[in-house]
């Protein structure tokens, strides 16, 4: 039972609830460290110690980088090192041990924030080549990684840790978060090779940590789609079904009955490995009632009989197109603007202002390499793509596409190439690897590569909002909560709170032209401009649907006139695997001006609302109830 409370002491509640929420608030982000940007421009800041197959940001600050096992010259515990811990402040390495072979693997964040890197290859020796033990020894020590998962840490001196077996080898599996921040892994298979085959092919699907008895589920999909089906192209959908593309196939699957649906065939090109599109889910914003389409760009028009290497696959030219399809509304696919030019291996990133950067991959061929006579040194891909492009989804038809203020990076970057979103808004591109082992030199013309570029987008130097009142977490539903913004945050213009947009970005772990997990949700805003020329923001929580963000840490950025402030890392939902709480949505203010106050005692309120405030000593789950019930309150007392 509550005890009885009379209106005003509801009221005083209400904003105490309100205090407690700005209590448990980060301090504002601040700028930038890196100062005069060489905007539009890729700098190279430094090297990650192994070459960034695999990459993902863990921390705001650390970039963690996995390689496949090999002969690369930084060593750590008596062997090469195949992975490390990037520090983005100080663009400095350190050399982690990765435990087991971790090649091709798939990786995603589970919703108590841990990073899980599934599957990869047997245990290999120089030049790959199978080694005489798969439990460990020389030259290598590195024990078969085809059905290990493994986490890392980042305390700054620990090293990669085996998590749990899955059921069954996986090499090139796919990994996506569900609504209960659990983890689905699909497809893969056993040995690997330029693309599958029927002796060795992995046509199901299982979850991390196991549901029900842990057995593999079988997929029509995945079994239908040879050879060009690894690494499956999948999204968690608002709908809480799943999207699966692989080769020319499409299904939708609906992982809680275990039922597979056929959809239309993809359209123009093979988009998954090794044509490797570039492949991202358009922003999940309120006006578009956060509807999940989908863009592919690029790949590789080849038939299922061209997947072999007996002609000349590299110069083979990639494909132009882009289509986008709307699984939950309407099952087709649907032409886009193409690409300034064709490209496969092609990373497509977030940015917090909305639009998508297009960057790394090659105009001819695909991802792989071999020894054949035709192969570019190693590479079955050519002529390197240098200069990115942007993508605005909400620009018009024809008009998509922009490099307008964009330069070229002078560093090749083909198979084994990655990318991710940086708090700073800068791009973290690093990797390019086409080679079976270590290979460098004046004469190699795709050699192992460990430079890390930043790539600095077109608002970066720009005086950075510093909104006051960030969260450290969001839950499904519930109440709203204040950020306010300064003059300098509204660049003196208040007009400009109409536009300023909240956003969570998931910048995924990127790996082979896909970002697994990467996911932008734009929340749901009003605000009050200030008589004083500041304005607050009234900001929604996540909308209660894990399917439309899974649990997890995002980054959340607050953007004014298309510049995003600093971005801090955030948890949504519960930090707990398992079912996520799904409050009702507190109603937002109207947005408009604050009016002359009309109370001469509002300033005690406040005050007697503080001294509430400061004998109150509630738990997170108190004040997750405590929240919505007052936002409730309020709600009734003033209808």
């Amino acid at each position: 039972m509550f005890p009885n409370l009379s209106c005003p002491s509801l009221f005083l509640l209400a904003l105490a609830a309100s205090s407690l929420v700005n209590a448990a608030a980060t301090s504002s982000p601040g700028q930038p460290a890196r100062q005069n940007a060489p905007i539009g421009q890729f700098e190279i800041v430094g090297e990650s110690v192994a070459s960034g197959q695999q990459i993902f940001l863990g921390t705001p600050n650390k970039v963690y980088v996995v390689d496949k096992t090999e002969n690369n010259p930084t060593k750590i515990k008596g062997h090469p090192a195949w992975a490390a811990e990037y520090d983005v402040d100080t663009n400095t390495a350190r050399p982690m041990d990765i435990v087991t072979n971790s090649f091709c693997a798939g990786g995603n964040v589970m919703g108590d924030g841990t990073w899980l890197n599934a599957g990869g290859n047997q245990a290999v020796t120089y030049g790959g080549l199978s080694a005489p033990s798969q439990q460990g020894g020389g030259p290598y020590n590195d024990p078969d990684g085809g059905q290990s998962t493994l986490t890392p840490c980042d305390d700054g001196d620990c090293d990669w840790k085996i998590k749990g077996t899955m059921t069954t080898r996986r090499w090139y599996p796919t990994l996506e978060t569900l609504e209960d921040g659990s983890i689905i892994i699909l497809g893969g298979c056993a040995w690997g090779g330029f693309v599958n085959d029927a002796g060795q092919t992995n046509p199901t699907y299982e979850f991390y940590p196991s549901k029900g008895d842990g057995a593999p589920i079988y997929s029509p999909l995945l079994s239908n789609t040879l050879p060009a089906n690894l690494y499956p192209l999948t999204w968690l959908l608002p709908s809480g079904r799943i999207f699966l593309q692989a080769n020319w196939g499409t299904a939708m699957l609906d992982y809680k009955k275990q039922k597979e649906y056929q959809l239309p065939d993809m359209i123009h090109a093979v988009r998954t490995y090794p044509a490797s599109a570039g492949t991202a889910m358009l922003p999940l914003t309120p006006a578009n009632n956060w509807t999940a389409t989908i863009l592919f760009c690029g790949g590789s028009n080849m038939r299922d009989d061209q997947w072999r290497t007996n002609w000349d696959i590299s110069a083979y030219p990639a494909s132009t197109s882009c289509v986008t399809i709307t699984p939950d509304v309407d099952q087709d696919y649907k032409e886009d603007d193409d690409l300034p030019e064709a490209r496969s291996m092609l990373n497509l990133i977030y940015l917090p202002d909305g639009k998508i950067f297009g960057v790394n991959g090659a105009g001819t061929g695909v991802a792989g390499y071999g020894n054949d006579s035709w192969a570019v040194g190693q590479s079955y891909a050519d002529n390197a793509v240098l200069t990115p492009a942007i993508y605005d989804p909400t620009a018009p038809s024809g008009k998509r596409w922009s490099r307008d203020g964009l330069s070229a990076s002078t560093i090749p970057r083909m198979y084994h190439s990655s990318a991710t979103i940086l708090p700073d808004g800068s791009v973290f591109v690093t990797g390019s690897n086409p080679n079976a082992d270590y290979n460098v030199g004046p004469d190699v013309k795709f050699p192992t590569e460990y430079r890390v570029e930043k790539f600095y987008p077109s608002y970066y130097n720009e005086r950075r909002p510093e909104p006051q009142g960030l969260p450290t977490k969001l839950s499904y539903g519930g109440a709203y909560f204040n950020l306010t913004l300064s003059q300098d945050d509204l660049f003196s213009d208040t007009t400009n709170a109409a536009g300023a947009k909240v956003v969570l970005i998931r910048g995924g772990f990127s790996t082979h032209a896909m970002n697994m997990g990467q996911r932008y949700v734009q929340l749901e805003n009003s605000y009050t401009v200030n008589l004083d020329g500041t304005a607050t923001l009234h900001v929604s929580q996540v909308p209660p649907n894990p399917a439309i963000l899974a649990p997890g840490p995002a980054l959340l950025f607050v953007v004014v006139n298309g510049v995003p402030s600093v971005g801090v890392q955030v948890m949504i939902g519960s930090g707990q695997l398992g079912k996520q709480s799904k409050l009702a949505v507190a109603p937002l203010p109207e947005s408009g001006t604050e009016s002359t106050p009309q109370r001469s005692n509002g300033a005690n309120d406040q005050a007697d609302a503080s001294s509430a405030l400061s004998s109150l000593h509630l738990s997170d789950y108190t004040l997750s109830f405590l929240l919505p019930l007052a936002a409730w309150t309020l709600g009734t007392i003033f209808l």
